[in-house]
């Protein structure tokens, strides 16, 4: 037990999160009689978080560097009026106009990245500015007006799903299988990561703490999976997250870059003087930003089915929260990819949830506002008794 008790003091934000997830889950569960579990609810949260988790992937590097990006919102909003006049208007191939759009999101992410990494200038000044810039070039680019349909290939974005293999069964065969490959790979890398630890003569848990974590995982996943195969199955957008997250989890856990936003947000003097080139650092934690600010705008105006000049509104307040409620700390150097998912998915079942008992916007913006300001104490508690 002193085992347990030790890897959830060094991991207390995280596992605390998850735990939260699940009551908060459970909780509205049994206030909705089971409408919140159902597979078409479940569909539908994955489906309407879809392009608030994209942004918290990007923010979370962005808010772990020490900095803030206020302008995401108006970015993304931005990038869905380009990419319906570019689709629309002009009847534009839509990969050639995702392309197009993901590759302006890196040259505004790019704009402001110069300004923060080389300039001096505070992200939070420099992303303000942003968010009124894009904000009235959405209202310019559109004329005030909304612009609609999409083409059927592109709302598959977010309206798709992976083609079933059975083709008529009342469960989706390929989910089914998905959850099965899965849960092998879940309990490989369990086991994998715990021999090289073995190898390497790192600290490690007990065996039998390494087998409950790996069948928590898989009973999850089966489960989860299971609910998804009883509607249409695996959305589109759930594979390009589940990407985005492993790519992201890679690349900050095992990769140099990684290292080096880590050490900037720690300590930028230090960092740089370690040899860490911190600007080109920032510069580009922005225009990755940016990219996924475009993506987020393209998975939103997919949904919707059309650009609206009011599109984006918020964005950058959820998905800031998302990483604080995930963990992230506001000083920078604390912070991982899977908490800000884990924040974004707290916030949408708690949304999802409070909808569906009926209470209105006005109790659920205190809520959730009153849930941002507790996660955030928590962390200076958290630092104030290791110091």
């Amino acid at each position: 037990m002193g085992a347990v008790s030790e890897i959830f003091k060094k991991n207390i934000r995280q596992y605390g999160m998850i735990i939260a997830l699940i009551f908060i889950s459970v909780f509205f569960q049994i206030l909705t009689d089971g409408i919140l579990l159902k597979p078409l609810n479940v569909t539908n949260l994955i489906l309407q978080n879809s392009y608030i988790l994209v942004l918290a992937i990007g923010m979370v590097l962005v808010i772990i560097t020490g900095h803030i990006d206020l302008s995401v919102g108006s970015v993304a909003a931005f990038i869905g009026a380009l990419s319906a006049i570019m689709m629309v208007d002009m009847q534009m191939n839509p990969v050639l106009a995702v392309i197009l759009s993901l590759l302006m999101g890196a040259l505004v992410g790019a704009w402001q990245g110069f300004w923060v990494a080389y300039i001096k200038i505070p992200a939070f000044i420099v992303t303000l500015a942003g968010m009124l810039l894009f904000r009235g070039l959405t209202m310019i680019v559109l004329n005030g007006q909304s612009i609609a349909p999409f083409p059927k290939s592109f709302q598959k974005i977010s309206s798709g799903f992976i083609p079933d293999l059975s083709g008529g069964s009342s469960l989706n065969v390929l989910t089914l299988i998905v959850g099965v490959v899965l849960s092998l790979l879940v309990v490989y890398q369990e086991f994998r990561n715990r021999k090289i630890s073995v190898k390497y003569g790192f600290e490690q848990s007990s065996v039998w703490l390494s087998v409950a974590k790996a069948a928590a995982l898989v009973i999850v996943i089966n489960l989860f999976t299971m609910v998804l195969a009883q509607y249409n199955g695996i959305p589109n957008i759930l594979v390009i997250l589940l990407v985005l997250i492993v790519i992201y989890s890679f690349v900050m856990n095992h990769m140099t870059m990684g290292r080096h936003i880590y050490a900037l947000g720690g300590n930028e003097k230090a960092a740089s003087l370690s040899g860490v080139k911190t600007k080109r650092v920032t510069f580009w934690v922005f225009v990755n930003m940016g990219v996924l600010a475009a993506l987020s705008g393209l998975v939103f105006a997919a949904r919707l089915n059309s650009a609206t000049p009011k599109a984006g509104t918020n964005f950058e307040l959820d998905a800031i929260a998302a990483c604080f409620i995930g963990g992230a700390s506001a000083s920078g150097g604390i912070g991982t990819v899977v908490g800000a998912i884990i924040g974004g998915l707290v916030m949408g079942v708690m949304n999802n949830g409070m909808s569906l008992v009926g209470l209105g916007v006005d109790w659920q913006q205190g809520i959730k506002g009153l849930v941002l300001l507790l996660a955030v104490g928590f962390d200076i508690y958290n630092k104030s008794k290791t110091a």
